[in-house]
């Protein structure tokens, strides 16, 4: 059991630190990383065990983003399988006794939606030039502050969701456990599998919307 909400904060040159958050996060690369050594040590032509796992994930994730973001999204594959393994991972974390879900913190959700939108606009000036930022202006120039405060809403929503989903599923689990007997454990079962789905939906949300905002910066305008 854990206490959902509240995080070991370190003060350090001025800034506070979630050092449950951190030790999660390091914890849940590793994993990533060790998962990615385990399906590419021993490649065989006839996939098994590991890597015929992540053969199946890469593959249904690269027919997503041939779809979304076009061919040009090959380009950017590595990190949107990456940052879905990544979620994934965290959100699950938080369903092992006496771990958390580095997701279950804003701070998390927020700097990841953050690098998605500032990598928008990075890629847009990279493959339209300055010219990229003058949809800003569209279609009226007085409509600049209306897409100025949806670009900043967009971070936000992106973040809050997956937060709000994963913290919930946590207190959800833990009210569970407390509220029910040890003899009877089915109810805390179900709805610990049900956030196993939960958890996949979640990563795979975050990870579409990703794309679905980074494909504004990589297509031609005249492209669907």
């Amino acid at each position: 059991m854990h206490e959902i909400g509240t995080h070991n904060v370190v003060n350090f040159a001025g800034f506070s630190f979630n050092m449950d958050t951190l030790q999660m996060t390091w914890l849940t690369m590793a994993i990533v990383i060790l998962i990615a050594f385990l399906a590419t040590r021993s490649l065989s032509l006839v996939p098994r065990g590991w890597q015929n796992l992540i053969e199946m994930l890469v593959v249904a994730l690269l027919e997503q983003v041939d779809s979304i973001m076009g061919p040009k999204g090959r380009k950017l594959a590595p990190l949107i399988i990456t940052l879905f393994l990544f979620i994934l991972i965290s959100n699950w974390l938080g369903l092992v006794p006496g771990f958390t879900s580095p997701t279950n913190d804003a701070n998390t959700t927020f700097g990841l939606a953050l690098m998605v939108v500032i990598l928008l606009h990075i890629l847009g000036v990279c493959f339209k030039g300055v010219g990229y930022l003058k949809h800003f202006f569209e279609p009226f120039v007085p409509f600049v502050i209306i897409n100025v405060i949806e670009e900043i809403a967009k971070p936000i929503t992106l973040a809050f969701r997956l937060f709000g989903n994963i913290l919930a599923g946590e207190i959800l689990i833990i009210i569970l456990g407390l509220l029910l007997p040890i003899w009877m454990p089915i109810p805390s079962i179900v709805w610990l599998a049900f956030s196993l789905f939960v958890g996949v939906v979640q990563a795979f949300i975050f990870t579409m919307l990703s794309m679905a905002y980074l494909s504004n910066g990589i297509k031609d305008n005249h492209h669907d």
